[in-house]
């Protein structure tokens, strides 16, 4: 985390920036118009029947709601960074539960369909995920250096394979290989069309995060290493690669953690992976939101863990560095 070291006065300390964060707070919620929900009940006393208070409902609701929003701001800049971040996160995690609540849930239904989306919808979700990075990975290491190399014939594959998965809706990539290579004479079960087109299409991203990578190194360390005379595939693995792969990690965990979600689109194909299931397991009993904000829960709680990770790798080069 990048920490300013101009110590300054706090915005939230400043009467001025307090009133315009106020008034622009009241606005949102009037035009928002919170009247009709749990917090107009709670001001009945004051505005009377909340679908009959008219304005002087809606401006009252609009006004305590900013007071209590500005007020938790001012008390929470008091406190230190980490501590900030800890209450902000509670705060509004607390809010994602009433959002969620507020669609009365059926609990036990959720509870007796959670083993099964686990053990058969997370696994393979992790499963499609985990091999098509490791897939995509090569194709992007190998499409990097055709991009780098001085051979026309690599160069103009590897460009135009990045502009053709870049430039396609990664769906219309899964119908394409899915309901396409058969009608060639290649069969192809779901699972694998659904692997192959993560793989093709992330990994003509990753390409070009690769590329930029291994050019963020100095040429002078190329021209030096052929000057001792180095070959070129020694040179990349231990002189550019060592130096490159902390460029590169931020922005391949990225593509791992939206391959991850990307991965749901193999639903539309019958794979019963974790979005499959949470649409189907509801319909017979019309529990929608229970399987999707189930699975909601589920996405979340994997992408931390990456993230978790991911900024365990990155320490671990820095410290290297």
């Amino acid at each position: 985390m990048f920490v300013d070291t101009v110590i300054e006065d706090k915005a939230l300390h400043k009467p001025v920036f307090l009133i315009g964060l106020s008034l622009t707070v009241l606005a949102i919620f009037f035009a928002l118009n919170f009247t009709n929900t749990l917090f107009g009940e709670f001001l009945r006393p004051v505005i009377g029947d909340p679908t009959e208070s008219g304005f002087f409902g809606r401006f009252a609701v609009s006004l305590v709601l900013t007071i209590i929003f500005v007020v938790n701001l001012f008390v929470i800049s008091f406190f230190k960074l980490k501590v900030q971040v800890a209450i902000v996160w509670v705060e509004l995690f607390l809010l994602f539960l009433a959002f969620a609540y507020s669609f009365d849930l059926k609990m036990s239904f959720i509870q007796s369909r959670i083993p099964l989306m686990i053990s058969r919808g997370l696994f393979t979700t992790i499963y499609i995920s985990a091999i098509s990075i490791v897939i995509a990975t090569v194709i992007a290491i190998i499409g990097a250096i055709a991009k780098l190399s001085n051979n026309g014939f690599a160069y103009a594959i590897s460009s135009f394979y990045t502009s053709l998965f870049r430039g396609l809706p990664l769906l219309l990539q899964l119908f394409l290989i899915y309901k396409g290579l058969p009608q060639l004479g290649f069969m192809v079960d779901a699972v694998p069309a659904a692997i192959t087109a993560l793989s093709l299409c992330y990994g003509a991203y990753m390409t070009e995060i690769f590329r930029a990578g291994i050019q963020s190194i100095p040429r002078g360390q190329w021209e030096a290493s052929r000057a001792l005379g180095f070959k070129f595939n020694l040179i990349l693995r231990k002189i550019i690669l060592p130096q490159a792969i902390p460029i590169i990690i931020p922005p391949t965990g990225n593509q791992f953690i939206a391959m991850l979600k990307d991965s749901s689109l193999a639903s539309v194909l019958g794979v019963w992976e974790l979005m499959y299931l949470a649409r189907t397991l509801g319909q017979r009993d019309f529990r929608h939101m229970e399987m999707l904000l189930t699975a909601a829960m589920i996405y979340w709680a994997l992408t931390i863990v990456l993230e978790v990770i991911q900024a365990r790798i990155e320490e671990k080069y820095k410290q290297k560095s």
